[in-house]
């Protein structure tokens, strides 16, 4: 017996000896940076969990800060590769448009324009140029959303959350590392990925702007071993070690050299003798492929899974799931019931922070989160206030979260420029400008020219925009449109009726709008008009002929009800647009004869009412960026005929399916009465090149014929017979517009098959009375 308790005493003590080590035992997990490839840690967090490794402290960098920062808050590896794998994500990562975020109250019918240069002028007449950086306003609505809540379970001390945690980022000036350990943690781990020339740094509560972490310490270990100094690291590395042979062509040098130079380098050794580097083969991945979410997380959990036998030999806790379970839920129900009390605007004048806290609007006493949502897009939809940044803080005195917004005045002056090139004579140029000012209210001044060979114009206006309850805006404005089908009509087989026209309308008037929920817009249009157009009457002129002219003066009021969320302003991919327009117009036109005339000199007043319905949509085909959608257009009208068959047609409404259709004069497609409907199908092929194919027909109800003998109009009791119009071709999207080649069919006497094609945005404005 005595024997036996002296051999057993030893293992008994080398047991608990283990025991107690084992319990001590803290592990530190360290998160590099590296953009999209940072997502391969949500795959390694996955086989910690699924093996039982406890993580006691996290420090991350970068992308590393937003999966090991989500953690630490309390979202499980699950929760997180669920989140990342959303549509929304996609949204976050390339600051595309949200469709069900598109507001109409500020934004304006689309313009020709390929680029717009926003330039701020203060008081004292110094310019500053803003910068084309990632669209951030999505993302940092998310990040706010997803940690409000860890932060006030924290009360704001990361050594309080789920996990204690760091976030690294860089003071670029100072050329200082800062430890990130305290305040909004949605705060720190924007910081943290305000990676130079792509994400711009946000202004922080103590004035100062941050940068990412990785432009000077991309692998943190020094700060965990500093900091907690764990007994082991685990340091996950997804950035740089060293290049191992230069790139095989210039721009590929250029482009790593700087993103070498722009990130620290990973010390493998850093981890210590006993700690475990774990370094993903993530292959030809690069760090902007944020489309590849499901690669990373994967290669992240075969890296995992490789080391995990390290691991376990040296890492002897274990923290069951149950455990761990419960650990979470209870740091969730920490966090306070989400009551919004008070929305504050910060960054402006008084009176310019009561401006932009209009757009925020409660349904009950409190705000909710939706309306907060709504908010913030509507603030943001003009991009005066492109910079603005979210924060939700909550005060724990009045039990409840505050937003507040940090409105940076971005842009006064903006400046506009595109151009159309094509095959066909329809060159033009377009430049416009507008001076933006605000106190209580925005007042926005613009004017815009277009110049070519086929049309030119001209436009200006004042708008004073009053947000609120129901928002309104009030726009006086003058507009020039001169087209001139003669210029460009000169090609071999083209009928002389349809290319001996010259149109031009010049309208004074303005519009009141409303935007009861800011998406859509209802207009009143009013407005005095002179229209000016010059045609023949003959398929046979000589140099010697004198044109016709019909002029036509009065007055037009119209109610138009209008909404937009068109991804593009030309070939469209998703969203919707539909647009109602009920006008009246009176007025007395005025006829001189021309050389081909049979009609002597006349005037006639005219007045009637007129319907204009137009609706267009498309849908994403389930599992593919293919994408289909339906365009349909109705037009009713009480117009009469004119003097004669041609002033009749030059002032028929228009169907015009086709991006090129306006710079044609067919007759199939002008009428007062008519329907169409058509189907547009688009696939993408590689890169920014696409396949578009559109097919529509349409019907003339009641058309009109000539009579040859006195030239004068006669609208037949009938329907015309079915109308066809088709195109396909492709499309490349451009830094200054599509690039478009279509081959498309008109069924029209005067144009049949063709093939035009484009550079640029091929956008014209509308007429006066349309």
């Amino acid at each position: 017996m005595l024997t036996t308790l002296r051999v057993a005493l030893p293992a008994l003590l080398l047991a608990s000896l283990l025991s107690i080590t084992a319990q001590a035992q803290k592990v530190g997990l360290v998160l590099s940076g590296g953009g999209a490839k940072g997502l391969a840690h949500i795959g390694v967090l996955k086989q910690l969990e699924k093996n039982h490794i406890p993580i006691d402290y996290i420090v991350g960098t970068s992308m590393g800060a937003v999966v090991g920062g989500m953690y630490a808050a309390g979202y499980s590896p699950e929760e997180i590769e669920q989140l990342v794998l959303t549509p929304e994500f996609q949204r976050w990562t390339s600051g595309k448009q949200l469709e069900s975020k598109t507001f109409n109250y500020l934004t304006a019918e689309p313009s020709p324009s390929a680029l717009r240069l926003g330039v701020a002028i203060d008081s004292t007449f110094k310019a500053r140029v803003s910068t084309n950086l990632v669209n951030d306003l999505n993302l940092n609505l998310a990040l706010t959303r997803l940690l409000a809540p860890a932060g006030a379970s924290s009360h704001y001390d990361f050594d309080n959350l789920m996990v204690p945690f760091r976030c690294m980022s860089s003071e670029v000036f100072t050329r200082h590392v800062v430890e990130q350990s305290k305040g909004s943690l949605s705060d720190a781990i924007r910081n943290s990925m305000s990676f130079p020339l792509a994400f711009r740094p946000i202004r922080n509560i103590d004035g100062k702007y941050y940068y990412d972490g990785a432009v000077y310490d991309n692998f943190p270990t020094a700060t965990m071993k500093k900091t907690f100094a764990p007994d082991i690291i685990i340091g996950v590395n997804v950035g740089d070690v060293a290049f191992k042979k230069y790139p095989k062509n210039d721009d590929a040098l250029l482009a790593s050299t700087v993103a070498f130079l722009g990130t620290s380098v990973a010390d493998t050794m850093s981890v210590g003798p006993n700690g475990i580097y774990i370094q993903p083969n993530l292959g030809n991945l690069g760090a902007g492929d944020f489309e590849r979410v499901k690669d990373f997380i994967a290669h992240g959990d075969t890296a995992g899974l490789r080391a995990m036998e390290k691991i376990k030999s040296r890492i002897s806790r274990r923290v069951d799931s149950l455990t761990l379970l419960h650990k979470r839920q209870a740091f969730q129900a920490k966090a306070p019931t989400p009551k919004f009390i008070e929305v504050r605007v910060n960054g402006l004048r008084p009176d310019q922070n009561e401006y932009a806290a209009k757009f925020f609007q409660r349904k009950g006493r409190e705000y909710s989160l939706d309306d907060i949502e709504e908010g913030y897009y509507r603030l943001a939809a003009d991009d005066y206030f492109k910079n603005i940044y979210p924060r939700i803080r909550y005060d724990y005195d009045r039990k409840g979260y505050v937003f507040s917004v940090d409105a940076q005045r971005n842009n006064n002056v903006s400046a506009e420029i595109g151009f159309v090139l094509s095959n066909r004579p329809i060159d033009n140029l377009y430049f416009g400008i507008e001076y933006r000012y605000l106190r209580r209210w925005l007042y926005t001044a613009s004017a815009d020219v277009s110049l070519g060979r086929f049309y030119n114009g001209a436009h200006g206006s004042f708008r004073i925009s009053i947000p609120g309850q129901l928002p309104f805006f009030i726009e006086p404005e003058i507009t020039y449109n001169q087209w001139d089908y003669q210029n460009t009509g000169g090609l071999l087989g083209r009928d002389v009726l349809s290319t001996q026209v010259r149109q031009q309308d010049t309208k004074l008037g303005g519009q009141i709008g409303i935007s009861p929920n800011y998406r859509a817009r209802l207009l009143l249009d009013l407005g005095a008009f002179v229209i000016k157009d010059e045609y023949t009457n003959s398929k046979e002129i000589t140099n010697a002929d004198v044109l016709d002219v019909t002029r036509f003066h009065g007055f037009t009021a119209a109610l138009r009800f209008a909404r937009n969320t068109l991804n593009r302003k030309q070939y469209a991919t998703s969203g919707h647009r539909y647009v109602f327009t009920l006008r009246g117009i009176t007025g007395a036109a005025e006829y001189t004869p021309g050389s081909t005339a049979r009609i002597d000199a006349s005037g006639r007043h005219h007045e009637w009412l007129q319907m204009r319905a137009t609706a267009e949509r498309y849908f994403m085909l389930k599992g593919d960026r293919r994408s289909w959608g339906y365009f349909a257009e109705g037009m009713v009208s009480g117009q009469g005929t004119f003097t004669n068959y041609r002033s009749s047609m030059t002032t028929a409404p228009v169907f015009a399916p086709l991006p090129d259709s306006r710079t044609m004069f067919l007759d199939s497609y002008r009428n007062a009465n008519f329907v169409a409907a058509g189907l547009r199908y688009n696939q993408p092929l590689f890169g920014k090149l696409e396949w578009r194919s559109e097919v529509y027909g349409h019907l003339l109800i009641r058309p009109l014929e000539m009579n040859e003998e006195t030239q004068k109009a006669v609208r037949k009791n009938t329907v015309d017979r079915p109308r066809l119009t088709a195109s396909t071709g492709l499309v490349l999207q451009t830094p200054v517009g599509p690039f478009a080649i279509h081959a498309r069919y008109y069924d029209d006497p005067s144009e049949k098959f063709s093939i035009y094609g484009h550079l640029g945005y091929l956008l014209f404005r509308g007429r006066a009375l349309e």
